[in-house]
């Protein structure tokens, strides 16, 4: 698929240069520090290697859905049992629009170029793909992921009027923080590609010195995707994370932003 070549700089860097707010002491469930494991895209690896990891672990992450990726429609059955196993099915939209008037976007298909979309089309194409993710989990509320980390059409910003469709996005847009609304927290994000298994732990480790939440965006994991960090390096950051979860709250992405908007306890 197209997304696939993704530059996964770029995405960091749209991930990057949102906000960093300011940490308070001991507010993530009474642990120093938060991580909310997400993983990008609907990718076969995602069903047959990262979710049986995870639930061996106990733990429970987000996966964003691409609704009309073939490793979803042709496995809808093993996504649904993904979700029963308390994993968030995440919201991806539909197509995964993804602006091509930008350096390095050839591979964006005319067809879905987020910069000839309108407003009402996106939202359009959000609510589709949560009346599938229904469908699929018999959920109502969930998290949204913005394809490539872009929110805007024109000079406006689609996270506006969609909004009422997600409880947050992932994003680290100014628009994403208005529509989140987050009290005050420290939030740090990675999305790695090629990074061995101490990076990863280093960006754990970094994450629990500053009291912060890691938001970690996945994509491959041992393949399936151009941004790809092997399944050992991932493996190795997992039983980091368990052998220091008296330290560190992990939860899926939805979990995590009804708490920082003081939805949850």
């Amino acid at each position: 698929m197209a997304m696939k070549t993704k530059n996964a700089s770029v995405l960091l860097l749209l991930l990057l240069t949102g906000f960093v707010l300011q940490a308070q002491n001991n507010v993530w469930k009474n642990k120093q520090a938060a991580v909310t494991l997400t993983y990008d895209d609907a990718l076969n690896v995602h069903i047959d290697k990262v979710a049986p990891l995870l639930d061996s672990l106990g733990f429970k992450a987000t996966f964003y859905i691409i609704g009309s990726s073939p490793a979803f429609t042709k496995r809808i059955a093993d996504w649904r049992r993904v979700a029963q196993h308390g994993h968030e099915l995440g919201n991806h939209t539909l197509f995964h629009p993804c602006a091509g008037n930008k350096p390095g976007r050839e591979w964006v298909q005319p067809d879905h170029d987020l910069a000839k979309y309108t407003i009402q089309r996106m939202t359009d194409e959000i609510m589709m793909n949560q009346a599938l993710l229904e469908a699929t989990d018999g959920k109502k509320k969930r998290s949204m992921a913005c394809p490539c980390g872009e929110t805007s059409i024109g000079d406006s910003s689609y996270l506006f009027k969609s909004k009422e469709y997600f409880v947050a996005t992932r994003d680290g847009t100014p628009d994403a923080a208005a529509v989140n609304a987050f009290k005050p927290f420290n939030i740090e994000f990675i999305a790695p590609s090629g990074q061995t298994g101490q990076e990863l732990i280093a960006a754990m480790k970094k994450a629990i010195d500053h009291k912060a939440l890691l938001v970690i965006v996945f994509h491959g994991v041992g393949g399936d995707h151009s941004i790809n960090v092997s399944q050992e390096a991932h493996r190795e950051l997992l039983h980091f994370i368990k052998q220091h979860e008296s330290q560190i709250w992990v939860a899926p992405f939805m979990d995590v932003a009804e708490f920082m908007q003081g939805k949850a306890r």
